[in-house]
């Protein structure tokens, strides 16, 4: 074997003994093939950088390569990476050497002090009022049976705040009708249970029984929500669905499964829930991503407040007369004291 291809081999093998072990560690096939991408990509980068071995990363090579990727562009929107794009990354990468020194394949961990680059704190800006939320259920009643189904789907977003794969993961031993909850595995293989609504509840029976059995076939085991085929559905399908009930309601929001979750959680925060509870509701692992609900809220009260403050919806014209009446008081301030 010629030294090169020698050299080329060893960085696959060791993206194949770290992806074994991501997978003895218990996480999902759908995590572990995320994060092979993401090595994979900085592999080809240090090729093309005639870095062609594991053993000449160094922190400098990959802080080379973070500076590549703050001018790189996403070829579907042809607009830069995401700041969380390019953390994710990076993140990926400093965790594959790091595993694989603990697993003694390298004395030191070349990236152990790497710095990783910020996190883009987005506010969520796509959410909708109830009566809005309400608007985009009701265009679910002209696709007769099929709409039914969406309608139950629909109102479990809403309900739960369900990410969009935890919905589409469910199975029909995952809703608990008496304790009205829902088992959901959620990012980092996560598990957790969802309080939902009677009326999902009710929206779900209904589909469970009249609807599901028509789809059923022998591939759909016990997925809870079911293609056209009967088969599960895959994320961008549930995200096509949606978007095509928003949009039929009238809104062009810049999100689609995720209006109901960003809905719910900021509904849930005007009407006062905890921050932590809405944390554990919506499964976020650290209290800071909740945190930026309470921006939005702030942002609506305010909207609300200049509706239906009387003293906001004072004009200047009314004030000003307010001070003409002062002015001729004929005391000065030291005399009223």
């Amino acid at each position: 074997m010629a030294e090169h291809e020698r050299d080329d081999s060893d960085f696959i093998f060791f993206m194949g003994v770290y992806e074994k072990h991501c997978l003895a560690e218990g996480q999902s096939v759908r995590t572990v093939k995320t994060k092979r991408c993401n090595i994979g990509m900085f592999v080809k980068w240090c090729f093309a950088n005639n870095i062609v071995i594991v053993g000449e990363v160094t922190k400098n090579i990959v802080e080379q390569y973070k500076a590549d990727l703050a001018g790189m562009v996403n070829p579907r929107t042809n607009e830069l990476l995401r700041k969380n794009t390019k953390r994710r990354r990076i993140t990926d990468v400093k965790t594959f050497f790091k595993e694989l020194t603990y697993l003694e394949h390298f004395e030191v961990n070349p990236l152990e002090n790497l710095r990783l680059p910020k996190v883009q704190k987005t506010v969520p800006t796509a959410f909708l009022t109830f009566e809005d939320i309400e608007l985009i259920f009701d265009q679910t009643v002209p696709y007769g049976a099929f709409g039914e189904r969406d309608r139950a789907m629909l109102e479990t977003f809403y309900s739960t705040g369900a990410r969009r794969m935890e919905v589409a993961n469910l199975k029909l031993t995952d809703i608990d009708f008496k304790k009205k909850q829902i088992f959901v595995t959620g990012k980092g293989d996560k598990e957790r249970y969802i309080p939902i609504a009677n009326r999902a509840c009710d929206w779900i029976k209904h589909y469970t029984a009249n609807v599901r059995p028509n789809l059923v076939n022998l591939k759909s085991g016990l997925t809870l929500f079911l293609d056209n085929q009967g088969m599960k559905f895959r994320e961008t399908q549930m995200s096509d669905l949606a978007k095509k009930y928003i949009l039929k309601a009238g809104f062009d929001v810049n999100a689609a499964c995720n209006v109901f979750r960003h809905s719910a959680a900021t509904h849930m925060l005007e009407n006062g829930a905890d921050i932590r509870e809405i944390q554990q509701y919506l499964g976020h692992a650290d209290l800071s991503t909740t945190q930026v609900y309470t921006h939005v809220t702030n942002v609506q009260l305010k909207k609300t407040y200049q509706k239906s403050h009387p003293a906001a919806k004072s004009s200047k014209k009314s004030i000003a007369s307010q001070l003409s009446r002062y002015n001729k008081g004929g005391k000065s301030y030291e005399k009223a004291l």
